[in-house]
């Protein structure tokens, strides 16, 4: 993987200076689209096409914007055409998680995912980033997963740090305490 990050790391940092020099600067609305590209990006059968070599820049194109659930500003159709025309589609997940570093570092927040057995709600979810924003000691940009094998309790991972107070945790927690 090492590879693709090399290769990804000089369209997301030209990526981001592009959005952030850009007249409305929006790196939010940037992020948005940039992770909805890398998961059809991210499709086996649009990269077989892609790689087609009867298959034009133009017709990856089309394609791409046509399965979008948004319309991609004129910023993101550009960047496309840079990756797809540099044979980079199979690269661009990975310059999104960049992307959303570079943004992160710039913000001093993190993205977290959060795995929970059951729901939350907003109000819930509120409290929790308020508690694992002092416990972590930065903004947390929190994403809810659902992992019905954690019984109860939650399992946050903040890139490489993990929380887990999680019912399953403490169980195995409890048997080795037993085996010992």
């Amino acid at each position: 993987m090492a590879e693709i990050a090399t290769i990804a790391r000089p369209y997301a940092e030209a990526l981001y200076k592009a959005v952030k020099a850009s007249a409305n600067a929006d790196i939010a609305g940037a992020t948005v689209w940039v992770d909805e590209l890398a998961a059809i990006a991210a499709n086996p059968q649009l990269q077989s096409f892609a790689d087609s070599p009867k298959v034009t820049t133009a017709q990856v194109l089309d394609l791409i914007k046509g399965v979008a659930k948004t319309a991609l500003p004129d910023q993101a159709t550009n960047f496309l055409r840079a990756v797809v025309e540099n044979g980079r589609l199979t690269a661009l997940p990975e310059i999104a998680t960049q992307f959303r570093a570079l943004k992160n570092a710039q913000s001093g927040s993190s993205d977290a995912v959060v795995f929970s057995a059951f729901p939350i709600d907003g109000a819930a979810l509120a409290d929790l980033a308020m508690s694992l924003n002092k416990r972590f000691g930065r903004k947390l940009n929190l994403t809810v997963a659902l992992q019905p094998e954690l019984i109860g309790g939650i399992r946050v991972v903040v890139g490489d740090e993990v929380l887990d107070t999680s019912v399953k945790a403490r169980l195995e927690q409890m048997k080795v305490a037993l085996a010992a």
